[in-house]
């Protein structure tokens, strides 16, 4: 029985639709209320059990690093001035169980390669891939809820929701039969499909945990547009070798990619954060 201890988060990507404010930041920085997307996306794997975090960086990344690493000065000085529960904060973004790995993708050459990238720490074991613009609110967290699944069938698991079918060509899109609730088999996968040609309107949304097979299967695809290598065209010759399933999660996903989804996001967990709950509540009211 193989379990997950890896997750890769491919953060090369140089968010342009947030420009000017990923001009020199990573978009992954990016908070939502009091905390980073990455931070968001690291708490969801640690709390499925995984301990080695896999970081697929580009240029302007640097904050990643800094912001997971040990802040000396910083902490020096919230323990100088009795600030305990800001020191308790900073010293608890990365908990002492979890290994941060960094990789440089030297190439904007697509989400496959990135992933690809992590092949020489993954190496031959199961692994989790997480989209930290995709920050998907769930409990369990939804990464936990697929590692379930993979325990019980040991192969490859999509996170998946329904879209309008108008949307459909923003996503891969799965076509799958129903295996048990929430889950299905897939049988095949099409990148961005038309509307009108779309096999279902089942879109997988930025949570995957996929066997070591799919390196082999990114190694040998042909580039598409761009010189890129896509993790659909992967997965879609994954699904000749192995069984692949598809998860309908449980939780609420929003797409922090886009200016509305990170808007709503903000509103989100506005609502639901401790300090801030009331006073914000009482404020879009009077709006």
């Amino acid at each position: 029985m193989k379990k997950i201890t890896k997750a890769v988060f491919p953060v090369a990507g140089m968010g342009s639709r947030f420009l000017p404010a990923t001009k020199a930041t990573a978009k992954e920085m990016l908070p939502v209320v009091d905390k980073p997307l990455i931070q968001y996306a690291v708490e969801e794997a640690v709390a499925a059990g995984i301990t080695d975090m896999v970081f697929i960086t580009g240029r302007n990344k640097r904050a990643i690093e800094d912001h997971f690493d040990k802040a000396y000065e910083l902490e020096a000085t919230l323990e100088t001035q009795g600030k305990a529960e800001l020191l308790r904060v900073v010293q608890s973004v990365v908990p002492k169980q979890v290994n941060c790995i960094y990789i440089r993708q030297s190439q904007p050459l697509g989400l496959g390669h990135a992933v690809l990238c992590a092949k020489p720490v993954v190496q031959d074991e199961p692994f989790a891939v997480i989209l930290a613009d995709d920050l998907i609110d769930g409990e369990p967290s939804i990464i936990k809820q697929m590692v379930d699944v993979f325990a019980r069938y040991q192969c490859s698991v999509l996170g998946v929701q329904d879209v309008p079918r108008e949307h459909t060509k923003q996503y891969g899109i799965v076509s799958s039969g129903n295996l048990e609730k929430d889950v299905e088999r897939v049988h095949g996968i099409v990148e961005k499909p038309k509307p009108e040609v779309a096999p279902s309107t089942l879109a997988v949304v930025g949570r995957y945990i996929l066997t070591p097979r799919i390196f082999h299967h990114l190694e040998n695809i042909k580039p598409g547009a761009g010189g890129e290598i896509q993790l659909t065209d992967g997965i879609a010759a994954l699904i000749h070798e192995e069984q692949l399933l598809a998860y309908r999660f449980n939780g609420t996903r929003y797409d922090c990619g886009s200016k509305l989804g990170y808007l709503q996001a903000q509103v989100a967990y506005g609502l639901k954060h401790e300090e801030l709950r009331a006073d914000f509540a009482a404020y879009l009211k009077s709006l």
